[in-house]
């Protein structure tokens, strides 16, 4: 299982700054929606240069022009790029289209789809490398929440999944136990005291 960390920060340089410190112990650097917002793809193409081994996860949640989306993001140096579960076909067929001509790759985000077991097989048959089991920062917020639904869905759905929002260090192993082919860890990492550390422990914890 693959270890991805999700970076929210909002400026290049926080971002550079724990990307460094982290990407000995994570397989995969995210950049989060609200990064790419605030910084531009630039911050794609900073990420890729610092740490051009690592692969570099463009979080763009695309619902619309998707061939266009996914192919500016490509080309600032992404290998990964996000397309929500709920957009139409086409839109995920487009995105698809532009990582087979950059030899890259298209993450289907199943946040906010109420049948993600449904969707999963759905998007994975339109070319999606996986689909990612999310549970957003607003709806981990409620209380009561936990990883239990996800895992479900993603061990239903037989198809590569990843899982995010709510791994640590103490649910990281039902994660990997769940069939997971990728962890993605946020505020587990980036708000904890020692990033470095977190990320060691997790990584430690994958078996």
């Amino acid at each position: 299982m693959k270890l991805q960390v999700a970076i929210d920060l909002l400026t290049t340089e926080a971002a550079l700054e724990l990307a460094g410190q982290v990407a000995e112990y994570v397989d995969i650097i995210e950049l989060g929606t609200p990064l790419i917002k605030s910084e531009g793809l630039s911050v794609i193409t900073a990420i890729k240069a610092a740490h051009p081994d690592k692969i570099v996860f463009a979080d763009l949640k695309t619902m619309d022009a998707g061939e266009l989306e996914a192919d500016i993001a490509f080309k600032a140096g992404a290998d990964l790029v996000t397309v929500l579960g709920a957009a139409d076909d086409s839109t995920i067929a487009g995105a698809v289209k532009a990582a087979k001509a950059h030899n890259k790759g298209v993450v289907v985000d199943l946040i906010g789809v109420e049948d993600k077991v449904t969707r999963a097989k759905e998007v994975r048959a339109l070319g999606a490398k996986f689909v990612e089991m999310h549970a957003g920062l607003d709806e981990q917020a409620k209380p009561g929440f936990d990883l239990t639904g996800l895992l479900r869905a993603g061990a239903e759905a037989r198809v590569p999944f990843s899982v995010a929002g709510g791994v640590s260090i103490k649910t990281i192993a039902a994660v990997q136990h769940a069939g997971a082919d990728v962890a993605v860890a946020g505020g587990a990492i980036y708000g904890a005291e020692d990033p470095a550390l977190a990320a060691k422990l997790l990584r430690g914890a994958i078996v």
